[in-house]
């Protein structure tokens, strides 16, 4: 999702004859300009002075004031029918095209693509602040009051000897968080984002088995030999190829155990001594 056209500037002011005390009407409405800058960065997304698009604040202000005027009544027509949902896609997207850049080694293709993504988290902020549930603001604040409290080795006094213990740290303090709201988290499996591509999916599950049972968890046959990882890399390549050869679709084959196997360690789960 790429936003070519640049804002519009301001009006310049018409000539203005100088007043008696020698100075201009123009160096005089120089404090109401500045207000009306403030309030069409801050005004409601349905207001006139969203026309005026500040130029002299700083980029993440004018974002905000671009994207508002986007969604009024005279900005463009394809972001004003969007949803939360219509974009919900997009963002995956455009974390894809980011790491492409990222793994190109290109700064100027990542910049462009950090700025997309960026706008992901502004337009649906700003929705939200179409329908008074959170804004930008909020989302900031949020995320701030997150990382203090979430790194007390850095912002409090808790001391930590290596990165397990700062894991462990994040960990107990996110149960914390979650106890006793819709967010908490009863058993370990909870939390996997149900969208991750199957092989992802497959990784996190089995990462929380083994958080869960220690090591032996109940995966397979244990192979005789440790695996190379050129040929375990060929193996599955040729496992999608086989499924492919079928009919089937591998990613849809994986998502089906995956759900079996999340089954069955829950069920083992529960039957742990609390």
């Amino acid at each position: 999702m790429k936003m070519n056209r640049s804002p519009s500037p301001l009006p310049s002011p018409a000539r203005l004859r100088p007043t008696r005390s020698g100075t201009t009407a123009r160096q005089a409405g120089r404090g109401r300009i500045t207000r009306r800058r403030l309030e069409t960065a801050k005004g409601d997304s349905n207001s006139e002075d969203q026309n005026q698009i500040p130029k002299q604040q700083n980029s993440i202000n004018e974002l905000l004031a671009v994207m508002a005027k986007l969604r009024s009544p005279t900005g463009c027509p394809w972001d004003r029918e969007q949803t939360h949902l219509t974009l919900r896609r997009h963002a995956i997207e455009e974390v894809y095209e980011l790491i492409d850049a990222i793994e190109a080694r290109d700064d100027h293709e990542m910049a462009e693509e950090l700025g997309d993504l960026l706008l992901q988290v502004v337009f649906h902020c700003q929705l939200a602040r179409e329908r008074r549930a959170f804004d930008f603001e909020r989302v900031c604040r949020l995320l701030v009051e997150k990382l203090v409290r979430r790194h007390p080795h850095v912002f409090g006094t808790t001391r930590v000897a290596n990165v397990d213990e700062v894991w462990a740290n994040w960990e107990r303090i996110k149960r914390m968080e979650k106890q006793g709201t819709r967010q908490e988290r009863s058993s370990a499996f909870d939390g996997i984002p149900k969208h991750l591509p199957a092989l992802l999916r497959a990784e996190k599950l089995v990462k929380k088995a083994r958080k869960a049972f220690g090591r032996e968890v109940p995966v397979g046959a244990p192979s005789k030999k440790r695996p190379n990882r050129a040929a375990l890399a060929g193996q599955l390549f040729e496992m999608a190829a086989l499924a492919q050869t079928h009919g089937w679709s591998a990613e849809e084959l994986l998502s089906g155990e995956i759900k079996r196997r999340e089954r069955f360690f829950r069920r083992r789960e529960a039957e742990q001594p609390r």
